[in-house]
């Protein structure tokens, strides 16, 4: 238990090198989303370039990217991923900030338990929709000299011998081959890699599934200033079943543009709030920040998400494959989103490549 404690006081605690050591020529990484984007940062120190093929356009920050069905909910990014994240993207708090992210103050922040409450965290959280933070990042990491960015769909690997050599895509510009010293999988949750992988003559990780039905509604409501103005910036409510209208958990951040970000969570065939009365019907029934939020001016169309289970990739035990690949973030596991460790995932993963 001791070694384990202590390897993860060196990830937690990773940074960039002081002296760092070129290692290749060129990586690639497969994927533009969080993940990607971070471990691009981290291989910047060791590539003489990093080259990221995403398929989808980089749209603004109000607007999530094709590949992140659930980009239109709320986000959670735990104290410790945002302390990663800070020392690869130093500024990146106060960039946030400065784009009209919230930097919520422990006393802003309240949780329930049913109907009881408990103010304060212990932490202060970075608040703002996925699309913004995200965007927020891919600047940061696009201004390094040596990452650039490469809109084509990747299809596949090439090897020499039985390493990795380079990736295979399709662009405008039509098919062509990516070489590269390294090859990082980060394309999520629905990664083609497997496929890649067992259509090349090497093993197929086990794909290990568990349940989780699990139904999200957001809605999104202005946060007027003035007076009146609640003086929370976050709050979370987690119910036993029976469920009030059947929400086993709400969220409610502030986020950039003055606005409330609510988020209904209900399970199976429950899925609450799926129209405006009924948002707000749901919402009448939770702890009163809730309701006091939702009766605010809509901003947004209400979305909704389903997310059937959590997944997990078992490359640790498989037993024949090429060198030169890693795959990392939702690509290996993808949780239980009401937890909040996606995103701190990734940012932990970045420090396991550092």
């Amino acid at each position: 238990m001791k070694d384990v404690i202590a390897a993860f006081e060196r990830l937690g605690t990773a940074g960039p090198p002081q002296r760092p050591e070129m290692v290749v020529d060129t990586a690639c990484v497969l994927g533009g989303g969080l993940a990607g984007l971070l471990a691009a940062r981290v291989l910047a120190e060791h590539a003489g370039r990093v080259v990221v093929i995403e398929r989808d356009p980089a749209n603004d920050d109000s607007r999530p990217r094709n590949g992140v069905p659930q980009g239109r909910h709320v986000h959670t990014l735990l104290p410790g991923g945002l302390r990663w994240m800070e020392r690869w993207l130093p500024g990146l708090t106060q960039q946030v900030q400065d784009g009209g992210g919230v930097l919520s103050d422990p006393a802003q922040t309240i949780s329930y338990l049913g109907d009881r409450p408990r103010v304060g965290t212990g932490h202060r959280l970075l608040m703002a929709s996925r699309p913004f933070l995200e965007a927020s990042i891919r600047r940061q990491v696009l201004t390094l000299p040596n990452v650039r960015v490469l809109r084509a769909q990747a299809t596949g690997l090439a090897y020499h011998g039985h390493e990795v050599s380079g990736v295979q895509h399709v662009s405008d510009a039509g098919p062509q081959t990516l070489s590269a010293g390294i090859v990082i999988d980060a394309m999520g949750r629905g990664s083609n890699l497997p496929d890649w992988l067992s259509r090349d003559g090497y093993d197929r990780p086990e794909l290990r599934r568990l349940p989780t039905s699990i139904n999200y509604t957001t809605a999104v409501f202005e946060r007027p200033r003035g007076p009146e103005e609640l003086d929370l910036t976050s709050a979370i409510a987690r119910f036993g079943p029976p469920y009030p209208d059947g929400v086993a958990v709400a969220a409610a951040s502030a986020v950039e543009g003055n606005r409330w970000m609510l988020l209904l969570v209900g399970y199976d065939d429950v899925r609450p709030g799926r129209t405006l009365d009924a948002f707000r019907a749901a919402c009448a029934k939770l702890p009163p920040p809730f309701a006091e939020a939702a009766a605010n001016e809509l901003a947004e169309e209400i979305s909704t998400y389903h997310q059937a289970d959590s997944r997990r990739r078992d490359f640790a035990g498989t037993r024949r494959l090429p060198t030169r690949l890693v795959s990392l973030g939702d690509a290996v596991a993808s949780f239980n989103p009401i937890y909040g460790q996606g995103m701190s995932s990734a940012a932990l993963h970045a420090a396991c490549l550092a």
